[in-house]
């Protein structure tokens, strides 16, 4: 889909939007596609802790096998990347488990998804429950929890987390390549902190309201029980998302004694990182292209906001270590219950049906990664859809001139 799609073609793709319904999707879907399998799903998982378990071995090698520098660096760099990969996939499968597709039985998903994610750094609970409002809003500027977009008359007023005389070169290349790494090396803990890119009204509890153990009602953090975006019946289970955190550091923190705090953090640390790379990057470029609209309250629905989504394209690295997430995530935001193995034969199934309304974009991922965090900054309404409410890229063509 090109960032040049017509106002016509947009407003045909939104008439249709309007016309067809969830059922007429699901009836295309062979029902075996809706089945999960806890064998199938486990198996996938003991692969992918084989293979961390194998690098990690590995790792703990490098500096004996190797003398030489150069070659002790180059199989760091090889290391921090497969093992970023693999534990990308890892939590794929716990993602899986928030959503009940790992297996039928919603007890054991959550203590596989905890142990998991937990493993990672990640607190379950409290992303599984944000995670599920990022699915039930999807692309609503009010209410979705992840990357929504600036409105068009908030853009110039948006806070500024660097100094101004930086500012001044914005529109330069370099800014945006270094901006683009700060995304994506600290996107994800500021979301699990403060709860960035969030829409207004994507929190249960009104700002300012008691809400918590700890008078926490100010906060927006992952990590606070206390905080408001919680209802008072899931606090325990962001405790316990915690208590899972601290067994990890703890684990980490012994092993550090044992190897040294630098073996240690090539080891994990690096891996982390790349692991929260590719999860900022997927689930951005899942729901940021130009020619993708979000919508405000009054004219989003369920089924629009989950068409409003990208498949992409990540070859045998996004099929085999990141279980098809990147390629059929269409599909996923319409049935999230369909376990990723079935996602390409039921994502084939609702192509005929869905037509233009079918979102895949076959520029590579990072460059399409690159270039969609330079161009789409901001939304604006696009009144010749002829609707309020529906909201598009607006972005700058070449001599300047502003366009949609």
């Amino acid at each position: 889909m090109a960032a040049t799609t017509t106002t016509s073609t947009l407003a045909g793709i939104e008439k249709k939007k309007e016309e067809i319904t969830l059922q007429t999707i699901k009836n295309a879907i062979p029902k075996h596609c809706f089945e999960r399998s806890l064998l199938t799903s486990s198996l996938y998982l003991v692969r992918d802790l084989i293979y961390a378990s194998t690098l990690f071995y590995l790792g703990l090698q490098i500096d004996s096998f190797l003398s030489s520098t150069p070659l002790r660096i180059i199989a760091w760099l090889a290391y921090g990347f497969l093992q970023g990969c693999v534990g990308t996939g890892i939590w794929i499968l716990a993602h899986e488990c928030g959503h009940g597709s790992f297996s039928p039985y919603q007890t054991w998903n959550d203590v596989v998804g905890w142990a998991c994610h937990s493993l990672l750094m990640v607190p379950y609970f409290s992303w599984k429950i944000t995670h599920a409002r990022h699915h039930r809003y999807t692309n609503n500027t009010d209410r979705d929890t992840a990357f929504v977009p600036w409105m068009e008359n908030e853009y110039e007023h948006r806070p500024r987390y660097l100094p101004a005389w930086i500012e001044v070169f914005e529109d330069t290349p370099i800014y945006n390549l270094v901006s683009l790494l700060a995304h994506q090396l600290a996107g994800w803990q500021t979301y699990l902190c403060f709860y960035v890119s969030a829409g207004a009204k994507s929190k249960p509890v009104p700002q300012g309201k008691q809400s918590g153990w700890f008078g926490g009602q100010q906060s927006a953090s992952h990590f606070d029980p206390g905080s408001s975006l919680w209802t008072e019946n899931q606090r325990h289970l962001i405790a316990i998302s915690d208590l899972g955190l601290l067994i990890v550091a703890a684990a980490n923190w012994y092993l550090a004694q044992k190897v040294g705090v630098l073996k240690m953090v090539l080891l994990y640390v690096v891996p982390y990182f790349w692991v929260h790379h590719w999860l900022v990057a997927i689930t951005y470029l899942h729901h940021t292209h130009p020619s993708i609209p979000h919508y405000t309250d009054s004219t989003w629905t369920f089924t629009k906001g989950a068409l409003s989504t990208v498949d992409r394209d990540f070859g045998f690295i996004g099929r085999h270590f990141f279980h098809h997430i990147i390629d059929h995530h269409v599909v996923h935001h319409l049935f999230s219950r369909i376990p990723f193995y079935h996602a390409e034969e039921a994502t084939d199934a609702i192509i005929p049906v869905l037509g233009d309304m079918y979102h895949r974009e076959e520029t590579g991922f990072m460059r399409s990664l690159f270039e969609t965090y330079k161009n789409c900054q901001f939304v604006g309404v696009e009144k010749e859809v002829g609707k309020e409410g529906v909201l598009h890229w607006v972005f700058e063509d070449k001599k300047g001139e502003k366009a949609q």
